[in-house]
C-alpha cells in the first residue's frame, strides 16, 4: 500500500502527546516539526521505488491533517518525497479495477476530494517540493497545496494524464488546475493527457518556481514566509461563455482524432468546462459523477490493463523467475550499421549514458549516421527532452568508426546492416573473430532466422535478437528474439539491458517475421489485395482509422517504405505459403520506385508543405473494380479478421507464452488501438463463435486465406476465449 512519512530532517521534533507523532516501524507515517515551526511531510512507500496514493495513504494524510490543524504554533507545511525519482506516481491502479463495485469505487473519489479540500484549507501557507514525477493524483496534491515549486532535473514531469487511462482527473484536479492556470491552458493539459517539463510547467503557471533538486527543500521552506497567495483573478477566461464557446470549438476537433473511441476526452471536456462557471463542490460533483461514469467503460477497463502490462514488460524476468544472481550490466556496445535503424538504436544508448561505437563500411556512411543523430538531439531541445549540454554529452559519447575496430571490451554488439541473410551471416563469422568472449552477439533483423545467423559463429549460445522498431527514439517496444541456442543467461542479461535502456521488452521465439511483423503482414496484405480489386486508398485507411489506429495501411506501408514492406513479405510468403501471397501490384509499385513518402511518392504523394494526397498514379494497379463500392466496415473486417488468425496462431505454435505478450506487442509495436486492449483481447470481445463463422464464410465465397487457425475454431467449439476470464 502507498504510504506517507512525515519526516523531521536532522532537527528535533515538537514536544506532544499526540498518538501521532511516532517513529513505531509498522507505522508508514510519521512525523517531526522544524525548529522553525514548519512541518514537513515526506512520502516514502517502504519496499518501493514509487510512491503512490491508495486508502491507505489517504488515510494516514488525513491522520496528520488533523495533527496539522491541532498545532496553532506552526508556520507552513512543506510537501515532499524521499524517493530519487518520483514525488508521487499517482494512484493506485488496483483500486480502480472493473471488480471494484461501483459504491466503494464512489467512497474513495469522495475520501480523496475529502483530502485534498482538508489540505487545501489548512490555515497556514503549503508548498509541495517536487522533485521526480507528480502525476495524477500526485499532481492532485500539488494543487491543493498553495505553493508548487519543482527541481529542474529530468526525472521531475508534472501532469494530469488520466485521459490516457480512460478516465479524467476526480481529486480535484479538473477544478482546480483551471482556476490555477486558466481554462485553456487547463484542457491543453487535461485533454492531451501529457505531462510537463519543469521549465514547461513553469511557463504553464502549474508550478511556481524551479531549483536545482539540492537546494529544493530550502527553497520551499523560504516560499512558507510569503504567506498565503494571493492569485490573479482570472475571470477573463474561467466564464461560463469562454467555457461554452471553447466546449463548442474542441469537441468537434477531438471527435475527429478519437473517432468517439476515447470517452474519457469528451467526458473531461464536459466536466471542466461546467465546472469552471460553478462552485467548487459542485465542480468535485461533476469529477466524481464524471470518472465514475467512465470507470464502467470497456475503453478505461482496457487502457488500465495495458498500464499494467507496460509495468509487467519493465519488471520481467526471463522464464518468469528471478535469476540466481543479478546479470552483468552492458557498460559498452557497438552499432554496425550506421543507415535508420542502426543510427537511431545508436543514439537512444548514447543518451542512456552508454558509450557507443558506431561502425560502417566508410567514412561517408557514418558521417550520415552521426547527422541523422545530431537531428534527433536537436529535436529533443526543442522539446524539452534534453538540454544543450546533455545533448552534446551524448553525442560524445558515440565513437565513430569507419573501419573495423577491436571489440574485446564492448559487452554487446548489435549488428543493423542490410536485410540479407547472406550478409549478415558473413558479419556474424567476422564479429566472432573480433569479439570478446562475454560479448553478447545481437542482430537487429526484422524478419530473418537468428538461429542460423547464430550457426556461422563458434558460439552460437551468445547469439540474440533485439529488434527495435523505427523510430526508435519513438517506438517502445523491442521484441527480443530467442534462438534455437540462445543461452538462458544470455536471454536473462538481454532482457536486463532493454529494460536498463528503458524499453519495453517481449520475449519471442524465433520463427520468420518474429511476433509483430508475422501478424501484422497478413493485414497489410489484404490490404493491398482490397487495394488491388478497387477499394479506394482513402477508404481502407479511413476503415482502420475509425477503428481506432493510429495510421492507415496504405499509409502506414508508405511510411515504413514500399521495398522494406515488399522484402519482408516475401520472407514471409516463403514460409508461410498456404496463407500469404504478395499482390503483384506491390511488386510493380516497388519496380516503378514508387517506395513511399521516402521517394515522395507510394500510395500517397508526400510534400512537406502540404498533407499527403492519394497518389493518382496508383490507378494503373488496380486489377479490377469488384471492391470499389465495398462499405468500410466490411473492409475493416477483412484486414483485421486475418490479423486475428495470425495472432491466435502465434500464440498456438508457442511464439510466446500467453496472450498479454502477443496483446502488448502488437499495441506497442504497431499502435493496435489501446483501448480495445490488442487483438486477442478484441477477439474475446467479439466471441470466438462469431470470428470463426465470419471466417468460413469468407473461405466459402473463395478466400482460403481466413481459413480459421485450430486454436480459434477449439474455443468457439467451447465457448472459450483467449483471457479465461481474466
Amino acid at each position: 500500500m502507498g504510504t506517507l512519512l512525515l519526516e523531521v530532517f536532522p532537527l528535533v521534533r515538537t514536544a506532544t502527546s499526540d498518538p501521532h507523532v511516532t517513529m513505531a516501524p509498522h507505522r508508514t507515517v510519521r512525523h517531526t516539526v522544524r525548529p522553525d515551526q514548519i512541518c514537513l511531510l515526506t512520502f516514502d512507500r517502504p519496499g518501493s521505488a514509487a510512491n503512490i496514493l491508495d486508502q491507505r495513504t489517504l488515510a494516514e494524510l488525513n491522520e496528520e491533517l488533523d495533527f496539522i490543524e491541532r498545532q496553532p504554533q506552526l508556520r507552513g507545511v512543506v510537501l515532499t518525497s524521499a524517493k530519487r525519482s518520483i514525488f508521487i506516481a499517482g494512484a493506485d491502479l488496483n483500486i480502480l479495477g472493473e471488480e471494484v463495485p461501483n459504491v466503494a469505487a464512489r467512497k474513495l473519489i469522495e475520501f480523496g476530494q475529502s483530502v485534498m479540500n482538508r489540505l487545501a484549507a489548512l490555515a497556514v501557507p503549503t508548498v509541495a517540493a517536487i522533485h521526480g514525477a507528480a502525476v495524477g493524483g500526485g499532481c492532485e496534491v500539488c494543487l491543493a497545496c498553495d505553493y508548487r515549486i519543482a527541481s529542474i532535473d529530468r526525472a521531475t514531469k508534472i501532469g494530469l494524464p488520466e485521459t490516457q487511462l480512460g478516465l479524467l482527473p476526480a481529486w480535484g484536479g479538473s477544478t482546480r488546475l483551471p482556476r490555477l492556470i486558466g481554462l485553456p491552458k487547463a484542457l491543453e493539459v487535461i485533454l492531451s493527457g501529457k505531462t510537463l517539463a519543469p521549465k514547461l510547467a513553469l511557463k504553464s503557471g502549474l508550478v511556481d518556481e524551479l531549483a536545482p533538486a539540492e537546494y529544493l527543500l530550502q527553497q520551499a521552506v523560504k516560499m512558507i514566509s510569503r504567506g498565503k497567495p494571493h492569485r490573479p483573478n482570472r475571470w477573463l477566461w474561467n466564464n461560463g461563455l469562454v467555457a461554452a464557446v471553447l466546449a463548442a470549438r474542441l469537441r468537434p476537433q477531438l471527435m475527429k482524432r478519437t473517432r468517439g473511441n476515447y470517452p474519457a476526452v469528451l467526458k473531461a471536456l464536459d466536466v471542466v468546462t461546467l465546472g469552471i462557471s460553478t462552485s467548487i463542490p459542485r465542480s468535485l460533483e461533476l469529477e466524481r459523477e464524471g470518472v465514475l461514469e467512465l470507470l464502467q467503460t470497456e475503453a478505461c477497463h482496457n487502457l488500465v490493463r495495458v498500464f499494467f502490462l507496460t509495468e509487467r514488460a519493465r519488471k520481467r524476468t526471463a522464464g518468469g523467475t528471478m535469476p540466481e544472481a543479478e546479470p552483468k550490466p552492458i557498460a559498452r556496445a557497438a552499432v554496425l550499421g550506421a543507415g535508420v535503424m542502426g543510427a537511431g538504436i545508436a543514439q537512444w544508448l548514447s543518451a542512456r549514458q552508454l558509450p557507443v561505437i558506431l561502425r560502417d563500411v566508410n567514412t561517408e556512411q557514418v558521417a550520415k549516421g552521426l547527422s541523422s543523430i545530431a537531428k534527433v538531439y536537436q529535436e529533443g531541445v526543442k522539446r524539452h527532452i534534453f538540454t544543450p549540454t546533455e545533448a552534446r554529452a551524448g553525442l560524445d559519447r558515440i565513437s565513430p568508426a569507419p573501419m573495423e575496430v577491436p571489440l574485446r571490451r564492448v559487452d554487446l554488439v548489435i549488428e543493423a546492416a542490410v536485410e540479407n541473410l547472406e550478409v549478415k551471416k558473413q558479419i556474424f563469422q567476422r564479429l566472432d573473430e573480433l569479439a570478446g568472449d562475454d560479448t553478447i552477439l545481437a542482430t537487429n533483423t526484422s524478419a530473418l532466422p537468428i538461429s542460423e545467423l547464430a550457426a556461422g559463429t563458434r558460439r552460437p549460445e551468445r547469439v540474440v535478437g533485439l529488434h527495435f522498431f523505427n523510430p526508435v527514439h519513438r517506438m517502445q517496444l523491442v521484441e527480443i528474439v530467442v534462438g534455437r541456442q540462445t543461452a538462458p543467461e544470455v536471454l536473462q542479461r538481454a532482457l536486463r539491458f532493454v529494460q536498463q535502456i528503458g524499453k519495453l521488452p517481449v520475449i519471442v521465439k524465433d520463427s520468420p517475421g518474429f511476433l509483430v511483423n508475422r501478424i501484422l503482414m497478413p493485414y497489410l496484405l489484404e490490404a493491398g489485395r482490397l487495394f488491388a480489386v478497387g477499394a479506394s486508398v482513402v477508404e481502407l485507411d479511413e476503415a482502420i482509422l475509425d477503428f481506432g489506429m493510429p495510421m492507415g495501411p496504405m499509409r502506414l506501408l508508405d511510411e515504413v517504405g514500399l521495398d522494406v514492406a515488399l522484402h519482408v513479405a516475401q520472407t514471409l510468403a516463403a514460409s508461410f505459403s498456404d496463407r500469404m501471397t504478395v499482390p503483384e501490384s506491390l511488386v510493380k509499385m516497388t519496380q516503378a520506385g514508387l517506395l513511399g513518402r521516402k521517394s515522395g511518392r507510394g500510395f500517397y504523394v508526400h510534400s512537406k508543405s502540404k498533407e499527403a494526397m492519394p497518389n493518382p498514379q496508383t490507378a494503373s494497379f488496380v486489377r479490377d473494380r469488384r471492391a470499389a463500392n465495398w462499405p468500410r466496415l466490411e473492409l475493416q473486417e477483412r484486414m483485421l479478421l486475418l490479423m486475428i488468425n495470425e495472432a491466435a496462431r502465434c500464440l498456438e505454435e508457442g511464439i510466446v507464452s500467453d496472450a498479454e505478450d502477443v496483446d502488448f506487442a502488437m499495441i506497442m509495436g504497431t499502435g493496435f488501438a489501446p483501448f480495445r486492449g490488442g487483438p486477442l483481447r478484441y477477439a474475446d470481445a467479439l466471441g470466438a463463435t462469431k470470428l470463426v463463422g465470419a471466417m468460413e464464410h469468407l473461405v466459402d465465397s473463395g478466400a482460403p486465406d481466413f481459413k480459421p487457425c485450430a486454436l480459434l475454431r477449439n474455443l468457439a467449439a467451447k465457448q472459450g476465449t483467449f483471457y479465461h476470464n481474466k
